[in-house]
């Protein structure tokens, strides 16, 4: 199933982009009167036929619209440290989407050596990732933040952050099911201690993802897969 991102849909009549037109038409080879599905990131999820076939403006008419399209029952943010390898970063949107994500918070902590993000690539990537999964949520992709201003505004939800000292939980204990929770991934090199010490001061509660020693990366995916699977 091909599906097209269409975050600007209104009504039931809808001209897809010129790079888009051609993607369907020129490369697709789609034609008058096929089917065409899209989501436009706010959790709907469209069904369409091909109106017009024009190669830099194609026609879409939608017949059904589904809502809330697979929507999960819990509220997944995860603030991680942006890595010196950009593709390991980008990597971990993209499993990230795929997986099922609602916020992402680039995190700049005192051990991160990459301190900026494209947020323009990021989201091309989430919304490729988006579009392969079939996803009709876009997880909402939120500035480079310091890990200090971060833990100090958090809200009620259940608040984890993933470290590799110090006493620990696994996440099974300190969560439950439907709940809204941030998890907290550091650096290569791990949060400092003062970076802990100020995370559970606001009520963050240490956890740990297993007895290996896991890349950035990999711990983020790690967390989401745990908060998925135990949504089952």
């Amino acid at each position: 199933m091909q599906i097209f991102y269409t975050p600007d849909i209104s009504g039931m009549e809808y001209f897809l982009s010129e790079d888009e037109s051609k993607h369907a038409i020129r490369v697709l080879r789609m034609a008058l009167g096929d089917p065409i599905y899209m989501v436009d990131g706010k959790g709907n999820f469209y069904e369409a036929v091909i109106a017009d076939a024009h190669p830099k403006r194609c026609k879409i008419l939608v017949t059904n619209v589904k809502p809330n399209f697979e929507k999960w029952n819990y509220h997944l943010h995860i603030a991680i440290s942006p890595l010196k390898n950009a593709d390991r970063f980008e990597w971990f949107l993209e499993k990230a989407t795929e997986m099922g994500i609602d916020e992402i918070t680039p995190l700049h902590c005192d051990r991160t050596e990459k301190k900026n993000v494209n947020p323009e690539r990021c989201n091309r990537i989430i919304e490729s990732a988006m579009k392969q999964s079939i996803k009709a949520f876009h997880p909402v992709l939120n500035p480079l933040t310091k890990v200090t201003d971060l833990v100090e505004r958090a809200g009620d939800e259940v608040k984890l952050i993933a470290c590799c000292e110090g006493e620990r939980e696994f996440i099974r204990n300190c969560y439950k099911p439907g709940q809204k929770v941030m998890i907290l991934i550091g650096p290569e090199g791990d949060f400092t201690e003062e970076e802990v010490s100020l995370a559970k001061n606001t009520g963050f509660i240490p956890i740990t993802l297993g007895e290996s020693r896991l890349r950035t990366e990999t711990a983020g995916i790690a967390a989401c897969h745990s908060i998925s699977f135990l949504n089952l």
